[in-house]
Order: structure tokens, then C-alpha cells, then sequence
């Protein structure tokens, strides 16, 4: 792995990192070594999580290297080596911090909202070179393997748990000290699920056994409220002092910090705890009237035992109707507003129930004991969810504890100043379905009142965690911005801070703001038009105009449930839903987390499905599809924003957050740097739009588009507030059919110049991917089936392709084409990958396996390189009648599938299958090499696809053997049919003129175009025209130069120059034109500048060159040096009974040529079995440019 010296501190990474990852690393670094706090914010895709780890843990070694030479140093010198600080210890740390002895190397704490994403940042640990001691903490829920204790409630399960382990009845407990040091248990990186896994093979309880391997751990995995919640910390017994912190996806800290304060005592809660007391105390009066054998007899009961005087518990029953009652004693307005106080009051409320510090701990220890004493027990009236809530309660009231010998009160009004306590009547339905029996008290039926105390500020649990000692604290997301307020707002310093811009490029994104629909009607999401009829069909009407032109996977956010229903409802009623899903099926994300897995996977399925035209997710801003899932390449080409989903302004809790920060403000003076209510109000809905909006770029080469259909998003607040990377491509649109072309043509370009994504196969199909080793090294597509849903599907020459690849042999890769036995004739031979693609199809004939065939082609370069250092010589072969042809279009992807099998297996076991492959083809063993592939990759289901695309690499010979084995042990077939020279691609119906050869013979010959070949193959029938190109000449070079430079500006124009100065060295077309698309095809009026360019291609690389014009432009090409000579009038054609001519390769031809249809809504209405028009397969003649392409 390439090696990065940073600020003195050498990283492995698993790819050279581009710049703005550098910088990243380097923020984390200056945070590291001076031990202060930083915010860094950088876009989903960059790879956050990669160099996090990487550095962290790059830093971590470097100080445990440079702490142990001094040790070594100062024996030698006989200096004590506890006598010297941190500061001594030259580049490993710049702190300055002392630090006892060389043992207290800090631990790294790695933070994030749910363990799901926990479990994506460990996957990205696995592809590092880093090996740390890794602990994963999670709940009992969780972890928990007992049959018994696993049934119960979370709550249940820790006091059910805590009982078996004290009474060492547990066996999975009893095992964790014999085998926690078992090398399969401590050593490998585990995440949640394995240590389940690995927990129930070896009898050993997963919890406990990741308690214990916390102690040994060099970094620690955690969920947010583990460190945030003050009662999870002590649970966890989580040891802070001297850590590093990290808070990934920290957008959410904000949030996670006020809750885990906060809570909501509601007369149920209360009344639920009344109950249980009620139970222990008449059971306990009964033991207590029947003497001592009556109790003794007791102790064979469910119960342990409970350590309680009658006496307490019946005090315990009184502190709560007390408390009861002094909530029940406030006086509320008759508007069922609520009524709010200070946040000191519910010191004086609990007062009255003589809750205070002085008492609190003897009350938690009697409430403990007493669930302890219920837990196990089943029935209807041992619900002890009310007395753990009130647990939960008095630790957060009093959860500062006062100095000694210092008045509680002035603690509760130091930590109350963050508090409001808001007092309103019980709303909820639950009365309805209570038990009306003798149990039930009084007090539970009638009306009740809710106690809520709410934190308002973050920074009570921040300032809590660096009290704890935390050394350095590092909050990083996508979405952070503005970081100024965000550090307001946590009230500890941050020195650190970064903005980070996107590593993607101008042609990957297209930002709009969309404010009317295609009828004129302004879109929008306020209060008072949400639900407007024509407000929503409008917005029906533009869901139905994007999802035509977007392909494969489209997701739609609302700003809340209600709105996502209403919108829904009125769509299905008007037949808008209806036309929707005739393009797209809609899946609706569901409220309830149990069916939401089923209802994602089912669109992922969709999507991926051969033939689909892919589909249309309705989301929720803030809710479960826009918070950290996958809708990577196709999952998510384009995101919707119905409106900005601003929090409930007449919710009591927000409108209390607004006065709150406005008292704040108030109080902090001119000069204090405080955010106002409003500002906090705005910031809600901008954080939720940039999450949502985050869901369309997940990695480097991935593209998208994003539409804001709401008016207010062209207000220049609302801009400000999106992302730096999003801002510099937004375009606000006046008119909707301006949108709906260049989103088209954005598509067009972005399909035509990005490479194919990886098969999702041998990729993790949830994870939140940022930029990966596969990611990062690949830049050419892989073909897949997995394409099947993109927009060539209509329009097949937007298809990615690979220009000037060899068609010689059965791969693209040197090893295989050393195997080939029977080379074409000199008649028949195909020049140039495409023709030799053509020349394949037609000779082996279509097969319904390929279209569920989703097999890798392999990467020529690395293959010829590798071929060539084993031999030491130079090839003997050669793939291509023209020596300097580029091998651009193909490199890659052998460099795709040997990253895919180094990360799906082992070293060793990699090891063994590059042994298994040099073996092969020095001794042709073929059953030596199934049994090695067939343990590598044949027991893992996961793995199927690798073995599957090794076919590409058996001799001709072995190939029908290994198709054959590859369907007994996977199922599926190769593709494999007689006399096949080249693995077999997914070709849609109409790629005739696409891979003609006719194209592509271009060896310094005149130039062959299909129109102009003659019908049966006899050169004397082809017209006697000259076909030769003349160079530009220097005139004219210097007119277009001229026009560039007035048309894109001097940047424009010096991009162009580097890009054309590059082709000149590496003959490679489709870098350049990537380059000169994205420059020329973003205004209409400079698509005549891409077709002038053609002046500056190579004779061999012309047929592509003019082909892509055609494609990005709608129109025929004819520009100067381009223009074919020959009759324009009508073009030659072929008979159909040669049209698809299995022996002899050549271009498939129609009958009746028509003329060519690039408008995108005409090729989007096609169904994919009518793509095949005679124009895919028989060129226009040429044709002047008309004015007309300004109205596409």
C-alpha cells in the first residue's frame, strides 16, 4: 500500500490519496499531536472514514514506536523513565501532555450514531494494513445469547442478566475468562455480528467477552449514547481519560447530546411504577404475617431475595404518590397549552416528594433492588418499565453530584440554566386500553399531567466529556455547515476546523432548483400550500417528468410523514401515482423500522433487475433512507427535495428551543457569539435538505442529479445554507422544460464519460461506502448485467466504451491470449476490441444466459505487465495491427478483479491463487487449478462472481470443462458456447452500429463508414470516393482556438489545450474526450466547439469520435475535417437476411433507414425490445447543422 509522510507521521493507505483527503489527514493530525479539539467537515464520498482510521491509527504506532526507543534509551542511559513527560519525545507528540509510562499510548474511541454504521467503519478497517486490538461495545440486546434472557425487554434483560451472573448461573458467562484469550476470539477484527457468530460457537457470552476485551483494545467502536449518555458511561464503565474521541456522521451529536438529558414523565410511567411497588409491598405484608417458616419457605420462590424492609418499601410507594401529586398540583392554562418553568423548578418539584441529592441514593438503590427482585417473572403485572424510567430520571436530575460540604441547590442552578421544565396535559390514548380491575389505582384514570425537563443546549453532555478527560475530540460529517454555529452551539473550543470541497468533477453533478412545475404552478411546501390541489399535482407532474428522464434509481424526501401520505393519496387519486410507476414502481419508506429492510431491499432489487427501467423511493428528510444508507451508482441517480423540512413551529419543545437561544443571545450581550432562534430554526431544515441531498454522490465515481422543487429554494439564504461542494453547480430554472433538457443531456454525457460502476456483488450492497481501495483505483467501467436499467438501455451508443482494445483471444489479458489456438483468418479478422465484440456476437448468437450473465472482463494492461515480467522479455503476441494503439478502455478492470479477490480473500489465501494461477500456465493443469479455486472461492456464496469471472483466464480447451463445474457449484453458468473467442457481454438490442467494425478499420487506410460498405462484401461494389481526412490546417486551428477561448473563457480554453496536449503523447481519446464534453456541452450554444474538435482526432480514433458527437449533440456531425464524401441522398443497405450474419462479421443493417430521433423524451418512451431502429444500425448521410437544436 502507498506510504504518505504527514506532519512527521508516516500513513498507509490503501490508494495514493488525492488532495483534499491529504488535507483532511492533516486536520486530524494537528488535532492528534497538539491534543485539541477539531470540527471537520467533508462530503460523503471523500473517504472520511478511510482516513480517519488510517491516520489515527498511523499516529497511534508512530508514538508507541518513538515511546519505547526512549525507553530502550534512557536503560541504556539508566535514566527513570517515568520522570520524563511527553514533551521529550521529539516528533511523536507535540502536547506537551506527561504521561506516567510508555503503557498509556491513548486509546482511540470511534463514535457513531447506530452499530449498523459501526459495522461499515470496521469493513473499512478490514482494508487497511492496519491489525489493532478492536473492541465493539453493544447492548445485552444485542450480544446476549441466553435463551432465556434474550426473550425479555431491554430493560428486563440487564437486571435478568445481572441476576444469573451473580448467581453464576449464566454458563455463557461462566466461559468468557477461560476463552477470551483464544487466538479466534482476540485476535481477528470483529463487528457486532461476529461476535454473536463467534459467541455462540464457543459457548462464550459475546457481551461480557467485548466488556473484557475493552481493557486490551487499541480502539473501541461505540454507538453515540454509550459516551453522551452520563448512566450508559457508568454502565459501560468507560474510561475517558487521556482518549482520542471521535464522533462520526456527527450532524446527529447535536440531537443525540439535548435527548439523552432530556425526558418526558408522563402519569403512565408514574403509575406503572405504583403497580409494581403495590405488588412487592402486599407480597412482602403476606411473607411478614406468616412468621419466620412462611419466609423461609420464600426462598424458594422465582426470586433472589429482597433486602428490604417493609418499612422502605411502603416509603418508596409514598415518594412516588407524592410525586404524583405535586404534578398533578400545578395549575395549567384551560388551553392545554402547557405551562413552562425555569429550569431550576423541578428541584423544587422533587423536593416536595423528598427526591434531593441527599436522599437520591439511597431511592436508586431501593428502585434497583426491587427490580432486580421482578426480574424473570412473567405476567401481566410485572411491568417494571415505570420504576426503571424513574432510575433513569433521578440520574439525569441529579446527575452532578455537590461538592462536600457544599449545598445541592447551587449545583441543581449551575446545570439547570440549560433546562426548561414544561408542564402540559396527557393527550395520549393509553387510559383506553387499562386493565379496570383492583390494581388499577385511582390515580391512573383520571386525567394526568406530563412532566418534561429538556435540555436546550449540547454543550451540558460536551463540556461532560472533556471533564472526563478526554485529550483530543474530533466531530466530522458531511454535514456540518455553517461550522461556526455548530461550534457555538457545543461551547468548548475547537482550534480545528475544515470545509473540505468534493473530489468529484463538474460533469458528475447537476444541481437545480425547480420552482414551478411543468403547468406554470409555483411549487412549495410552506404551512398554507403544502396541501393545495394544485400545489401537489404539480408537483405529481414534475415526479412524473423527472423520472423520465432520470435513469435507474430515483429518490424522492418529503419533509415529513404526514406530507409524504397526503401527497401520495392525492396522486394515486388523480392517476399522477399511476403514470409514475408505469416508468418507475414507487416504494414508500415505512414508519415502523421491522418492514423497512424488506421494503429497501425490495428496491434495490428493482433497480438491479435486468430490463428494468429502474425505481422511485419516497423518503423522509430526517428519517431512516436519508441517514446513512447506500443508494451508491444506480441505487440513486437522481434526489428529489419537496420542500425544506423545517421542525414543527407550534411544537411547545421547538418553540421553547427558539427562546431559549434567543435568551441566550440576549443575555451574551452585542459582542457575544451566540445563534438566534431563527438562525437555529433555518439551520434545522438546511442540515436535513444537505443530508438528504448527501444520498446521490458516494464515491469518486459516482454521478447524480439533484432537483429542489420548492420556490424557496431560490431565496439566497436558502442557497447559502447547502453545501460548499453543491452551491458552485446550482442553477435556479424559470422554466420546467428547461430543466427536463439539461437533465437529459447531463445524463448523456455523464453515461458517455464516467466509467461503469462495480458489480454490487462483490461489494457490501448497505454499507455508507466512502471512497474505497476498488473505488480509488479503478477508473474504466466494468460490464455487468447490473447495467441493465441504465440509459442505454434506450440509447445504446451512450454506452461507456473502451476505445482501441485488441480483440485477439478469448480475454483481454496477456495470460489468455498466449492461449489462443486458432487465430481468424486474415479475411475475417477484426480489427479493434469493438469489431472484434461484433464479430463474436454474431458468430456465437444470442442466448438468454446473457441476459442474467454478471461476469468481469478483465483489464489487458495489468495482465500484458505482468505476463511480461515473468518472462522477462517483451510479448510475443501482438493484440493489435496498430502497435502504438492505447489499451485505455480495458487496464482497469483486471486491476477491478485482483483488488475484488485480494479483499475477498486472505493473504495467504491470496497468495495461494496467484501460486494456482502462474501454475496453470506453465503446465496446463486444469484440474489443479479447479480444486485451488474451487477451495478459494466455491464455499462462499459471496465469492460465486470471482469464480465465475476467472472464466476468462481458461484456455479455449478448458472452457466448455469450466462452464460445466462453474454451474455445478454456483448455479450459474460462464456464458460458455462453441467455438466463443471473448467472455460474453451484456449487448442490448441496437448495438449493431455501435461495434461495427466498419468503424474501426482505420490502420491509415481511407476511412470505412457503414452507409458506404458495399451489400455483399465485394470491394468493387463500394463507390470509388476519396475518404482521406486532410490535417487542419493552421488557420483554421488558430479560428477554433480563437472561438474556445471567447466561448469558455481563459480557464476553459487552457483545460482544452492541457487535455489535447495530453492526447498528442497518449493517443488516449476517451481521457480528452471527457474533458472537451464536459466543457462543450453545457451551454447548447457551444456544441459546434465539441464538433470542430474533430479537426484534432487521430484518423483511427474518427468513427468513435464522430459517433459520441452524434450521441451528446442529437444531431448528425459534419463539421470541417469530418464531413464523409460519397452519395447523401440515400443511404447503401444490406438485406435483412445478412443483417445478423452469424459467420462473417460486419454491420447490422435495416432495410429502411429512418431519420434519427435524438430528442430524449423520444428514446425514453421506447421500450427496452424496441430499442433496434434501423438508424442504430445504418448511418444518416450527413447533413448541415440546423438551428433547431436550440429547441431541444
Amino acid at each position: 500500500m502507498p506510504r504518505v509522510v504527514l506532519n512527521g507521521v508516516t500513513v498507509d493507505f490503501p490508494f495514493q490519496p488525492y488532495q483534499c483527503q491529504q488535507e483532511y489527514m492533516i486536520k486530524v493530525l494537528e488535532c492528534l499531536q497538539k491534543g485539541v479539539n477539531g470540527i471537520l467537515e467533508s462530503p460523503t464520498g471523500t473517504g472520511k472514514t478511510l482516513c480517519l482510521l488510517c491516520t489515527t491509527l498511523a499516529w497511534r504506532e508512530h508514538l508507541r514506536d518513538a515511546v519505547s526507543s526512549l525507553k530502550i534509551a534512557e536503560r541504556v542511559q539508566g535514566e527513570l523513565f517515568a520522570s520524563r513527560s511527553l514533551s521529550s519525545w521529539n516528533a511523536a507528540a507535540t502536547s506537551g501532555d506527561p504521561i506516567a509510562c510508555y503503557t498509556d499510548i491513548p486509546k482511540i474511541i470511534y463514535a457513531s450514531r447506530t452499530h449498523s454504521q459501526l459495522t461499515q467503519v470496521i469493513s473499512e478497517l478490514r482494508n487497511t494494513s492496519y491489525r489493532p486490538k478492536v473492541c465493539v461495545l453493544g447492548s445485552r440486546e444485542q450480544l446476549c445469547i441466553h435463551p432465556e434472557v434474550k426473550q425479555e425487554s431491554n430493560h428486563m434483560q440487564i437486571h435478568l442478566c445481572r441476576k444469573k451472573v451473580a448467581s453464576r448461573s449464566c454458563h455463557f458467562y461462566n466461559n468468557v475468562e477461560e476463552k477470551s484469550l483464544e487466538q479466534e476470539l482476540a485476535t481477528p477484527i470483529l463487528d457486532i455480528e461476529d461476535l454473536v457468530k463467534n459467541g455462540s460457537k464457543h459457548k462464550v457470552c459475546p457481551y461480557y467477552l467485548s466488556r473484557n476485551m475493552k481493557q486490551q483494545a487499541d480502539i473501541i467502536f461505540m454507538p453515540y449514547n454509550y459516551l453522551l449518555d452520563a448512566k450508559s458511561r457508568k454502565a459501560h464503565n468507560i474510561d475517558l481519560k487521556g482518549t482520542v474521541v471521535i464522533f462520526d456522521e456527527a450532524h446527529n451529536v447535536e440531537k443525540i447530546c439535548e435527548e439523552s438529558a432530556s425526558f418526558d414523565l408522563t402519569p403512565r410511567d408514574v403509575a406503572s411504577g405504583l403497580e409494581a411497588i403495590n405488588q412487592v409491598l402486599e407480597e412482602q405484608a403476606r411473607v411478614a404475617q406468616q412468621g419466620e417458616l412462611q419466609l423461609e419457605f420464600s426462598a424458594d420462590t422465582p426470586s433472589t431475595g429482597l433486602n428490604m424492609e417493609l418499612e422502605d418499601i411502603a416509603k418508596l410507594k409514598m415518594i412516588l404518590l407524592r410525586l404524583e401529586g405535586a404534578i398533578d398540583a400545578v395549575q395549567l392554562p384551560g388551553d392545554d397549552r402547557g405551562v413552562t418553568k425555569p429550569g431550576s423548578y423541578i428541584f423544587e418539584l422533587f423536593a416536595e416528594a423528598q427526591i434531593t441529592f441527599q436522599t437520591k441514593g439511597c431511592i436508586l438503590e431501593s428502585l434497583d433492588q426491587i427490580i432486580q427482585h421482578l426480574a424473570g417473572r412473567t405476567g401481566v403485572f410485572t411491568n417494571t418499565v415505570g420504576l426503571q424510567k424513574l432510575m433513569d430520571i433521578i440520574q439525569i436530575v441529579f446527575s452532578v453530584d455537590p461538592p462536600e460540604g457544599s449545598p445541592g441547590s447551587l449545583v441543581g442552578l449551575g446545570i439547570s440554566h440549560s433546562y426548561k421544565v414544561h408542564i402540559h396535559p396527557e393527550t395520549s390514548h393509553w387510559r383506553t386500553a387499562q386493565r379496570s380491575d383492583a390494581w388499577s389505582t385511582t390515580t391512573s384514570r383520571k386525567q394526568g399531567k406530563v412532566l418534561s425537563y429538556w435540555c436546550f443546549s449540547p454543550s451540558h453532555s460536551m463540556r461532560e466529556l472533556v471533564y472526563q478527560g478526554v485529550r483530543t475530540l474530533i466531530l466530522t460529517s458531511g454535514t456540518l455547515a455553517p461550522l461556526s454555529s455548530f461550534a457555538l452551539e457545543m461551547q468548548i473550543p475547537f482550534p480545528v476546523c475544515l470545509e473540505n470541497p468534493h473530489i468529484i468533477g463538474r460533469n458528475q453533478l447537476w444541481v437545480g432548483v425547480v420552482p414551478r412545475g411543468p403547468d406554470g404552478v409555483q411549487l412549495s411546501s410552506a404551512y398554507d400550500k403544502r396541501f393545495s390541489k394544485e400545489c401537489l399535482s404539480s408537483l405529481g407532474k414534475a415526479l412524473g417528468n423527472i423520472a423520465r428522464v432520470v435513469p435507474q434509481g430515483l429518490l424522492v424526501f418529503f419533509p415529513s410523514y404526514p406530507v409524504m401520505e397526503k401527497s401520495l393519496e392525492f396522486w394515486r387519486a388523480q392517476d399522477l401515482a399511476k403514470k409514475v410507476e408505469v416508468l418507475k414502481p414507487l416504494f414508500v419508506e415505512p414508519r415502523n423500522k421491522g418492514s423497512f429492510s424488506e421494503v429497501i431491499d425490495a428496491y434495490y432489487q428493482r433497480v438491479a433487475s435486468p430490463g428494468s427501467s429502474g425505481a422511485t423511493f419516497l423518503a423522509v428528510c430526517r428519517g431512516k433512507a436519508s441517514e446513512g444508507l447506500d443508494f451508491s451508482d444506480m441505487n440513486g441517480r437522481g434526489v428529489i427535495v419537496t420542500g425544506l423540512p423545517y421542525p414543527p413551529r407550534r411544537d411547545p419543545r421547538v418553540v421553547l428551543k427558539m427562546q431559549f437561544l434567543d435568551e441566550l443571545r440576549s443575555r451574551s450581550g452585542a459582542g457575544g457569539q451566540c445563534l438566534s432562534g431563527q438562525e437555529w430554526y433555518q439551520q434545522q431544515a438546511s442540515r436535513a435538505v444537505n443530508q438528504a441531498i448527501g444520498r446521490v454522490i458516494r464515491h469518486r465515481h459516482d454521478y447524480g442529479a439533484i432537483f429542489l422543487c420548492d420556490h424557496r429554494f431560490a431565496y439566497a439564504d436558502a442557497r447559502a445554507q447547502l453545501p460548499s461542494w453543491v452551491r458552485p453547480y446550482l442553477k435556479v430554472y424559470d422554466n420546467f422544460g428547461h430543466v427536463v433538457r439539461d437533465v437529459a443531456q447531463f445524463f448523456r454525457v455523464a453515461q458517455k464519460t464516467m466509467p461503469l460502476p462495480v458489480p454490487q456483488a462483490v461489494t457490501s450492497s448497505v454499507s455508507e461506502r466512502e471512497v474505497s481501495v476498488k473505488e480509488a483505483t479503478l477508473s474504466s467501467p466494468l460490464l455487468s448485467t447490473r447495467k441493465a436499467m441504465s440509459l442505454d438501455v434506450h440509447v445504446p451508443s451512450l454506452r461507456q466504451r473502451p476505445i482501441g482494445l485488441s480483440a485477439s483471444g478469448d480475454s483481454e489479458s496477456s495470460l489468455c491470449v498466449e492461449y489462443e489456438q486458432q487465430p481468424i483468418s486474415a479475411q475475417q479478422r477484426p480489427v479493434g476490441l469493438l469489431a472484434a465484440l461484433e464479430y463474436n456476437e454474431q458468430k456465437g448468437g444470442a442466448s438468454e444466459k446473457e441476459q442474467a450473465l454478471g461476469s468481469s472482463t478483465l483489464s489487458l494492461r495489468c495482465e500484458k505487465r505482468l505476463s511480461v515480467e515473468q518472462r522477462g522479455g517483451r510479448r510475443k503476441v501482438r493484440l493489435v495491427s496498430h502497435p502504438k494503439e492505447p489499451m485505455a478502455g480495458t487496464q482497469d478492470r483486471a486491476k477491478l478483479f485482483m483488488v475484488a479477490v485480494k479483499q475477498a480473500l486472505s493473504q495467504a489465501n491470496f497468495n495461494t491463487f496467484t501460486q494456482a494461477l502462474q501454475h496453470y500456465k506453465g503446465s496446463d493443469d486444469f484440474e489443479a487449478l479447479v480444486a485451488s479455486l474451487t477451495c478459494l472461492f466455491a464455499e462462499d456464496p459471496k465469492k460465486h462472481i470471482l469464480f465465475k469471472d476467472f472464466y476468462q483466464f481458461v484456455r479455449p480447451h478448458h472452457k466448455q470443462q469450466f462452464e460445466d463445474i462453474c454451474f455445478q457449484l454456483t448455479g450459474q453458468g460462464c456464458g460458455y458456447q462453441q467455438g466463443r473467442r471473448v467472455p460474453k457481454l451484456i449487448l442490448f438490442e441496437g448495438v449493431g452500429r455501435q461495434l461495427d467494425p466498419g468503424e474501426h478499420l482505420n490502420q491509415g487506410r481511407p476511412h470505412l463508414s457503414a452507409h458506404l460498405l458495399p451489400k455483399s462484401g465485394d470491394p468493387n461494389n463500394c463507390p470509388k470516393v476519396g475518404c482521406t481526412v486532410e490535417k487542419p490546417g493552421q488557420p483554421a486551428v488558430s479560428t477554433y482556438l480563437s472561438d474556445v477561448r471567447k466561448a469558455l473563457g481563459s480557464a476553459g480554453c487552457s483545460q482544452l489545450m492541457a487535455a489535447l496536449r495530453a492526447y498528442k503523447q497518449d493517443d488516449d481519446l476517451g481521457k480528452v474526450l471527457a474533458v472537451v464534453a464536459a466543457l462543450t456541452t453545457a451551454k447548447p450554444e457551444h456544441l459546434s466547439l465539441l464538433q470542430r474538435f474533430g479537426m484534432f482526432v487521430r484518423p483511427h480514433h474518427k468513427p468513435h469520435f464522430l459517433q459520441t458527437c452524434a450521441d451528446l449533440t442529437g444531431l448528425p456531425t459534419t463539421s470541417k475535417g469530418l464531413e464523409l464524401p460519397g452519395p447523401k441522398e440515400e443511404s447503401v443497405t444490406v438485406p435483412s437476411e445478412l443483417a445478423h450474419e452469424d459467420t462473417k462479421p460486419g454491420p447490422s443493417m435495416s432495410n429502411k433507414p429512418e431519420k434519427t430521433q435524438s430528442k430524449i423524451s423520444s428514446f425514453l418512451r421506447q421500450r427496452p425490445d424496441q430499442s433496434v431502429r434501423s438508424d442504430d444500425c445504418t448511418p444518416e448521410p450527413m447533413k448541415p447543422m440546423k438551428p433547431e437544436r436550440s429547441k431541444q
